[in-house]
């Protein structure tokens, strides 16, 4: 549960967000079509009076970059107790007589100290744009080196892209080596429980496109906010992409806060989240049960070998989801993976990268109008749908169609893994597929595992 806040007026109101950064062209797919974007940055703050106005003021030179149409600041004090809400009420004001179109600022407090991830999902609910970044609000991170990042974004099929202070390309302030061998040392469990080679996982620098980041349920309230989403994104399967970005560290004289305290929470959290597969926020969608199939490869690879033989050249699957299916029954000469949940759909476009015959559309298997136009295909592929569409015998329906219809055989106990609605026994299914004018199935065997 977020902790409560008080929220102020923003300082200007947003402009309508842009839309998407997919959109469907003539025939339907989606497709990249942006030469700019929009960024959040989400800037926590913490007991920091006399660093988090120049802070501040160091974003604006965004502005000057052709690649952002918009900039939205979102400023969370964690319950600061000493100055810095004075320095933040002075900034606020100041940035009534800054002219910069682009630019709009929030500004909230929360009213107990609840650490860094929370002020991160108290930002994330105001969060109206394509891409959003976090932002210390000390001196040791360069706003100007966001701008690398962004480009990645539009010129690469990114999900992600993490700022590393250890990629050779940026200069680093020579600090704590003991701490950079700690550092090093959490990057490589990282890496090892994702299956990655990230440099650097603990950057303050993630970027992220909104929408995936909002899918993905943050648990972490503290700096442990920065394995748990290194690991949910590489879980979620993410495009994940490093640049080298320059760092100012700074001494616990000058005001650093973490200790080595956060260092075992953050090895706790490699180890917890490697084991979680709670990566989707709850949506009517089944994200997780998703996920979990994605993690039974061989129980997928075992339906797919079912249906292989069935299966044409030209083929639409509905109901796609995250492509657990159909990765395993590409290549083809042509192949429509659709759905009607935009998460999924980002995740499909990802498996487009490397897949040309692959297109990625939204289809909802009532709506006529939302079918891809000018295609003709020899089979449609829909596991796992046919029971959430409220007429299913009229969408069975069709001359010279064949059912491929699979069915969990009854047990002692007379249980059936298939939902109720489309529980069937042998009289029933026989009935069924007579009525929708197919003839008598064709019984295989088939042994659950």
């Amino acid at each position: 549960m977020n902790p409560p806040t008080t929220q102020s007026t923003p300082i200007k109101p947003s402009t309508p967000a842009r839309p998407e950064s997919f959109e469907f062209d003539s025939g339907q797919t989606l497709r990249e079509t942006r030469t700019d974007t929009t960024l959040s940055v989400i800037v926590p703050v913490y007991n920091e009076q006399f660093l988090v106005e120049s802070s501040l003021a160091r974003l604006e030179v965004l502005g000057e970059s052709s690649l952002l149409e918009r900039i939205k600041v979102i400023v969370v004090d964690d319950a600061s107790s000493d100055g810095t809400p004075e320095a933040l009420a002075r900034f606020r004001e100041s940035c009534k007589s800054r002219n910069n179109p682009k630019f709009s600022w929030f500004f909230a407090r929360h009213d107990q100290n609840s650490g860094k991830g929370a002020a991160i999902r108290t930002g994330l609910v105001h969060v109206d744009t394509d891409l959003v970044v976090v932002h210390d609000g000390d001196l040791e991170y360069h706003p100007v080196d966001m701008l690398k990042m962004v480009e990645v974004f539009l010129y690469e099929d990114a999900d992600a892209v993490f700022g590393s202070r250890f990629l050779s390309g940026g200069y680093k302030r020579a600090l704590f080596f003991r701490h950079a061998l700690g550092n090093k040392f959490l990057t490589f469990l990282c890496d090892f429980v994702c299956d990655l080679n990230l440099t650097d996982m603990e950057t303050c620098y993630k970027m992220v496109r909104s929408r995936l980041l909002k899918s993905i349920p943050l648990e972490s309230s503290t700096f442990d906010v920065e394995p748990e989403l290194a690991i949910k994104l590489a879980k979620r399967g993410a495009r994940i992409f490093e640049v080298p970005i320059n760092y100012s560290g700074r001494t616990y004289g000058e005001g650093k806060k973490i200790t080595w305290k956060d260092g075992v929470r953050a090895l706790w959290a490699i180890f917890h989240y490697a084991l979680s597969d709670r990566i989707f926020t709850e949506d009517e969608s089944g994200g997780e049960i998703l996920e979990r199939l994605n993690r039974a490869p061989r129980f997928t690879g075992w339906m797919a070998d079912v249906v292989r033989p069935f299966v044409g050249q030209r083929v639409l699957e509905i109901g796609a989801g995250t492509g657990n299916m159909s990765v395993h029954l590409m290549p083809r000469k042509s192949y429509w993976a659709t759905d009607v949940n935009s998460h999924y759909l980002d995740y499909l476009l990802t498996l487009r990268a490397s897949r040309p015959y692959m297109r990625v559309t939204r289809t909802n298997a009532m709506e006529r109008e939302s079918y891809p136009r000018g295609q003709s295909f020899d089979t449609v592929v829909c596991l796992n749908v046919i029971e959430h569409v409220e007429d299913d015998l009229q969408a069975l329906l069709g001359d010279g169609s064949r059912l491929l219809l699979f069915a969990e055989q009854e047990g002692e106990q007379g249980h059936h893994c298939l939902p109720p609605k489309i529980r069937l026994k042998k009289p029933g299914l026989t009935w069924s597929t007579k009525r929708i004018g197919l003839s008598s199935p064709r019984k295989r065997a088939t042994r659950s595992t």
